[in-house]
């Protein structure tokens, strides 16, 4: 796990190629892909992913946390970028059969194996820019990965941003990389003008979510978020966390709030706020940045309920409570 998280791969993949129907499973090497130069993806960014997490416990098994959640959502994400409809059950064999190949290669807990399905659209047709490609590339790739914050529990400074957007309004729900590059901009200048590690998107002033997590508020004994719309990404650990949250009792609130209602409870000594993310798990925010001024997010720390909800999340992933609501996938 040298480097930076998400720089190091296993030696191979496995891929399967459509043109007309998708190819058996193929395993390959890791190390290319061959792609026209007129490949779709390369002009017209035709591409998806997802991001997911395999586990080994104690007991020598290897689990992949919520594989059936991950693969729908890159059913729809292709869907709605118009590539070739996946195969359900080929995709989930091509994830468990890498996964398999390197059980041993998943490192113990807290680290893992970052597990990214990617589809691409591959006809070489640069006059295409209004329609989709014919032919496609769906390959698993695997990623032995330790905590994301490298430095430690993450202390996260984020730049509220009422004027630039992620992406199209109607996109954000697809996980697709021309959302990541959209982003990208408004985080080098955040990074370089605030010292800041995120935007926070808050179009119209309200309240979103950031380049690559979704933004939860702990208020008391409530869970405040943004209510699933098309304009922001469905996210898998944000969705594992709310369920936690009402199963102990917390009043989980998924509704629109603004800039002002969370600079106001925010600055109450018991607010706490996060990032959810298959990445960073749960990460906790302790600084808001809006129009020039810092603003501090409860005590400035790290909270209980932050870490709270992120240790009883990794319980369940790294097998230390029983998996009650069948999240786990034994490969």
């Amino acid at each position: 796990m040298a480097g930076e998280f998400g720089t190091s791969f296993m030696p191979q993949m496995t891929i399967s190629t459509y043109d007309n129907g998708w190819s058996d499973m193929q395993t390959v090497n890791a190390d290319k892909i061959s792609v026209h130069p007129g490949a779709h993806v390369l002009h017209y960014a035709s591409t998806c992913f997802e991001g997911l997490k395999a586990f080994a416990h104690k007991d020598g098994s290897i689990n992949i946390f919520r594989m059936d959640k991950n693969i729908e959502r890159l059913r729809q994400s292709s869907e709605l970028l118009y590539l070739p409809p996946l195969d359900l059950s080929l995709t989930e064999k091509m994830i468990t059969t890498i996964v398999d190949q390197y059980r041993n290669e998943v490192p113990a807990p807290p680290a893992s194996m970052y597990i990214r399905p990617t589809h691409i659209g591959t006809e070489p047709a640069i006059g295409k820019a209004a329609d989709p490609s014919a032919t496609a590339l769906l390959y698993i790739l695997l990623s032995p990965v330790g905590d994301y914050f490298s430095g430690g529990e993450a202390s996260l400074r984020l730049l509220l941003d009422d004027v630039g957007v992620r992406c199209g309004p109607d996109h954000g729900m697809v996980k697709a990389g021309g959302n990541y590059a959209s982003a990208l901009k408004h985080i080098m200048r955040a990074r370089k003008e605030h010292n800041a590690h995120q935007v926070l998107f808050c179009p119209n002033g309200d309240i979103q979510e950031t380049g690559a997590a979704n933004f939860l508020l702990v208020d008391n004994q409530s869970v405040i978020t943004k209510p699933l719309d098309d304009s922001f990404l469905h996210g898998v650990t944000r969705e594992s966390i709310l369920t936690l949250a009402r199963d102990k009792g917390l009043k989980v609130e998924e509704r629109d709030f603004g800039i002002e209602e969370l600079l106001d409870r925010c600055s109450q000594p018991d607010a706490e706020a996060g990032l959810a993310g298959t990445a960073a798990v749960l990460a906790a925010v302790t600084t808001l940045i809006y129009k020039g001024k810092e603003y501090q997010v409860g005590q400035g720390a790290p909270g209980p309920r932050i870490r709270e909800m992120r240790a009883e999340l990794n319980a369940i992933q790294w097998g230390e409570v029983e998996d009650t609501r069948n999240w786990l996938h034994t490969v």
